[in-house]
């Protein structure tokens, strides 16, 4: 998967949103300041650099910007409290290519990731067969057995989990954090979902998903 560069004072912040990111499969690497950046980079060789504009030494998240840009050439996204329109404007024009502001939906967050990346041809859109499903990223699409699945977005992206690393049982919490990001606290919720995907799956074919009593779903051709 594409690697993440994180410019952010914030360490808690920072912590946060590198292991949402680790948990769908990117590679992070975090740095408070950008007085090292270049070494970072050639270090690191980043796809995407996700920048604070208020950084509290060395250069501003807009000159951190132009020289990622003049440098490396990978996509720049904003992640900050500057939220006035000279300060979204100054963004863009530094070469930014989205801008959100802090308090932020992590699910969102990441979701701008990947379509920044997307965008810029820095992510791959890969496509998972199993057997008689055909699962395919670039269009978040599911067929079987040669008919489309129709799915809601959750849905997908729960298949999605389940199906990228089949015969692993994932936990109602891993389950959470990897599709709903905590952003939803209910283990009912995972309950409520698997259980339409499996329906969906099934009129199809034979079971897919399967539930592992007191431990979690997997999916298991």
């Amino acid at each position: 998967m594409a690697r993440v560069l994180m410019v952010e004072d914030d360490v808690y912040l920072a912590r946060a949103v590198a292991v949402a990111l680790r948990a769908v499969g990117y590679e992070v690497e975090t740095v408070a300041h950008g007085n090292a950046l270049r070494e970072t980079t050639d270090r690191f060789h980043p796809d995407l650099a996700v920048l604070d504009v208020r950084l509290p030494s060395g250069p501003d998240g807009f000159a951190l910007a132009r020289q990622v840009r003049a440098e490396v050439g990978i996509p720049v996204l904003f992640l900050t409290a500057a939220d006035a329109l000279e300060d979204r404007l100054a963004g863009f024009e530094a070469g930014g290519d989205d801008y959100l502001v802090k308090p932020f939906a992590m699910a969102e967050l990441l979701a701008r990731v990947h379509v920044v990346l997307r965008r810029n041809g820095r992510l791959a859109s890969p496509i998972i067969e199993i057997r008689d499903l055909v699962i395919d990223d670039s269009t978040r699409t599911a067929t079987r057995a040669g008919e489309k699945v129709d799915l809601t977005p959750t849905e997908y992206s729960l298949l999605w989990t389940l199906a990228r690393d089949p015969g692993r049982i994932f936990s109602k919490l891993q389950l959470l954090s990897l599709v709903w990001h905590f952003d939803q606290y209910d283990p009912n919720l995972v309950e409520v979902h698997t259980s339409s995907l499996r329906r969906k799956l099934e009129a199809f074919g034979p079971r897919l998903i399967h539930t592992e009593r007191g431990v979690g779903y997997v999916l298991r051709p």
